[in-house]
């Protein structure tokens, strides 16, 4: 499921933010240390994937779609783990487009 995509990493974030700050871009060093910004977007991740999983509005998976979007373009070094984070955006973007026509 969609939020699957986001409890995963944003939980296995805190427990070994050692295996993930490495998919946090660099650039994100010149705004805020990596350190500090990985359990920032964790909570962030939560919080979508919660809003995913019960909100009736189409704002969390609109959230989500961009979110993976991003998440794919700021790792296109690591496109081999990240090609799915587009199948999961449309689908998340379906899923805001459902939500919006009920």
């Amino acid at each position: 499921s969609i939020a699957f995509a986001f409890f995963y990493p944003a939980l296995a974030g805190f427990a070994h933010p050692a295996e993930w700050i490495g998919y946090v871009p660099a650039w994100v060093d010149t705004i805020i240390p990596r350190g500090i910004f990985l359990p920032i977007f964790s909570t962030i991740e939560i919080i979508v994937a919660l809003g995913v999983l019960f909100s009736k509005s189409v704002l969390p998976a609109t959230i989500a779609g961009i979110m993976l979007v991003i998440i794919t373009f700021s790792n296109l070094g690591e496109f081999s783990v990240v090609f799915r984070d587009l199948s999961l955006a449309g689908a998340a973007i379906s899923l805001a487009l459902l939500n919006k026509l009920r």
